[in-house]
């Protein structure tokens, strides 16, 4: 015989008030096995077609590894010098960029930016605050970074805990299964499958867009000649996954730094400007589409609502829980919402069953 509904509910409640303490309190002590747990996930598939080949398991696991290894070599050798180097450059150059624009509105709207105007003063404070604040701010954020999380545990941790999990993937995942209560294991697979098809959809899809799209805006505002290009392409593509956000924050970026430096020449900022139109028609007409799919059911709105409340709450392990968290939280009201529906609370006591 089943237990009562509140006493299942209560125990259910205590289960998740237990789980966000210990989120909490672990914080970023449990990054690595987070990410660790994150490319397990989204590699498992690779895995499973692996084994489906002919594979062992473990070879699948060691195939996998390898090619990762050589990747990470090769941003190590090609990718990321380049990409801090530019990095560092936009932020030196970020003053004159901005003592520009000020000359700009000088030369433009004089009547507005004479000596004692407001937005004068402004501009000079703002070149002024990122002339001194820029360096100490990234440097900030990295000794902040090195603290919290040690570069060298996430080197190896993450690495090791993501190699042993997935060769683990499916005994896990069946001794999870044994310890399902009986009198709800079909539902709570239902929407465990649900959640798993959402995240699938979402983050290995929208993962693939946004390498893809990060991949060409940095090689394409690159080959324009635009400076910074990597580093805006980088930004494009890893906010990517919020719909139309990279595509309208690289755009902006970008734009503004080809007018300042292809300033007159209307033909290299139009090529620019045609780099992230022309990306914005592929992810949205073919990318998204064919990656993603259009039942995730994972809108703009509810994404940045989650990024800011789990951030906010967690740091920057909540901002890596978010999405998967407000994908389950989606499927789960989906799932609350048609059992009401099917209710008598719903359908009133005059509907025939």
């Amino acid at each position: 015989m089943a237990l009562p509904v509140g006493q299942q509910a209560k125990y259910w409640g205590i289960a998740i008030a237990i789980f966000v303490v210990i989120l909490w309190f672990l914080g970023d002590v449990i990054l690595p096995f987070v990410l660790g747990g994150a490319i397990a996930y989204c590699l498992d598939p690779i895995a499973d077609r692996l084994e489906k080949a002919g594979c062992s398991r473990a070879v699948a696991v060691s195939i996998i590894t390898l090619v990762a290894i050589l990747i990470f070599v090769l941003l190590i050798l090609l990718v990321i010098p380049t990409l801090v180097e530019q990095t560092s450059q936009l932020i030196n150059t970020a003053p004159e960029l901005f003592q520009r624009l000020q000359g700009f509105l000088t030369e433009r709207f004089p009547s507005l930016v004479d000596e004692q105007s407001t937005i004068r003063q402004q501009l000079l404070k703002i070149g002024e605050t990122i002339q001194s604040k820029g360096a100490e701010f990234v440097n900030g954020v990295l000794s902040s970074a090195l603290g919290l999380i040690n570069v060298v545990i996430l080197l190896v941790v993450v690495p090791v805990v993501a190699f042993y999990l997935l060769l683990d993937w499916d005994n896990m995942t069946a001794k999870i299964d044994e310890l399902l209560p009986r009198d709800h294991a079909p539902t709570v697979r239902q929407i465990a499958k649900d959640i798993d098809n959402t995240l699938a959809s979402f983050i290995r899809g929208q993962g693939t867009v946004c390498l893809i799209l990060g991949t060409y805006y940095a090689i394409a505002l690159m080959i324009a000649g635009l400076n910074f290009g990597l580093v805006v392409g980088f930004v494009a593509g890893l906010i990517s996954f919020i719909p139309y956000v990279g595509a309208l924050v690289g755009g902006v970026l970008a734009i503004g730094l080809a007018i300042f430096q292809f300033w007159g020449e209307w033909f290299s900022i139009g090529i620019v400007a045609a780099i992230f139109a022309l990306g914005q028609f592929f992810e949205g007409n073919i990318l998204t589409p064919k990656l993603v799919g259009s039942s995730v059911g994972l809108h703009p709105v509810w994404l940045i609502f989650a990024l800011s409340v789990f951030g906010s709450l967690f740091g920057f392990v909540g901002m890596l829980v978010a999405v998967p968290v407000a994908a389950m939280l989606g499927v789960i009201a989906r799932y609350g919402i048609d059992r009401y529906k099917e209710s008598r609370l719903y359908r009133g006591l005059s509907t025939d069953d």
